[in-house]
């Protein structure tokens, strides 16, 4: 078996797009559709939280800047799938997948992160309520923030050090939508028990976080129960439905494409999935927390019609 070394492995080759010929367009404009939808409707909560004082608190500083993440989350795979599907070649160099693969893991790391943060926000706000305002302090929200970021960012960089120096051999070609530890990894000319190995760490990375944030909503839900008030019950329920909502579509992408280990689906299902967890997902973010929150709405409305007066009351 020819053995490369990494420095002259100059680019790989995206398979399972596509031809032009063959229907690309047809899924070209959705994607830009929905790619364009994601950026504005993100761009839309993070001003109208920013630019509205009323919104200038722990849960919505926390949406806003998850909102923010999901523009950079999705811009570092969505623009070379349209790339790609306008292109014969559909390469991608080596130093831009193991950029690609970088960001869009540390963006997601951070946006799993931030969702744990944001679900011990809600359940001390819902079950300690009044320690809530001198816990939660605007010093321990940025804090929280940065902390997100910073671990997002570095905990995935020795690991993308490490495969940028292994030996890649036989063919350069990545049987996914984008750059991804796995099929990467698969090129390498390393044993497999390595793959396995990496993908233990990652599960126990996800159901960790995971872990964490069912506790958090499970012991919100079992505290907002308690509530004697029906009108009380709705509102506690209201504040975290958006959440909960989103932390299942996160993490229900996640797990698809991330807990199974050695086991492979066919390549239909490979991309499917792939498509949930890098596009569909993030679609729907928006959705859930502009139309579930009237607040929100409130903030968007005021943001898009100045002239008109709204009234918003933070939670």
């Amino acid at each position: 078996m020819r053995h490369e070394n990494l420095s002259y492995v100059t680019e790989f080759i995206f398979i399972g797009f596509p031809k032009l010929q063959d229907g690309g367009l047809l899924y070209f404009f959705p994607l830009l559709f929905i790619y364009t939808f994601i950026v504005i409707g993100n761009l839309l909560i993070f001003c109208a939280v920013r630019l509205n004082t009323y919104l200038h608190n722990p849960m919505y500083n926390f949406i806003s800047l998850f909102s923010f993440l999901e523009i950079w989350y999705t811009t570092a795979t969505i623009p070379k799938m349209l790339s790609n599907l306008l292109s014969e070649q559909k390469t991608i160099s080596f130093v831009g997948c193991l950029m690609q693969l970088y960001f869009f893991h540390s963006l997601g790391n951070t946006e799993g992160t931030l969702l744990m943060v944001m679900a011990i926000d809600r359940y001390l706000a819902i079950c300690s309520p009044l320690h809530y305002p001198t816990i939660m302090t605007p010093q321990l929200c940025a804090q929280l923030s940065a902390g997100s970021c910073v671990f997002g960012f570095l905990i995935l960089l020795p690991e993308v050090v490490w495969i940028s120096t292994l030996p890649f051999c036989g063919s350069n070609q990545i049987h996914q939508l984008f750059c991804d530890f796995t099929p990467l990894l698969r090129l390498a000319c390393t044993d497999a028990s390595v793959i396995l190995v990496q993908d233990v760490v990652h599960a126990l990375a996800i159901l960790t976080t995971a872990l964490i944030i069912s506790l958090s909503y499970i012991r919100i839900i079992v505290v907002i129960m308690c509530i004697p008030s029906g009108e009380g019950r709705k509102k506690a329920f209201s504040t975290c439905a958006a959440h909960v909502a989103v932390f299942l579509l996160f993490f229900g992408s996640v797990a698809l494409m991330y807990l199974r280990f050695l086991a492979t689906y066919t390549p239909f299902w490979d991309m499917a999935i792939a498509l949930t967890f890098s596009v569909l997902s993030p679609f729907f973010n928006p959705i859930i927390y502009s139309l579930r929150n009237k607040d929100m709405k409130d903030a968007i409305n005021k943001l898009l019609c100045p002239q008109k007066t709204f009234h918003v009351s933070a939670k």
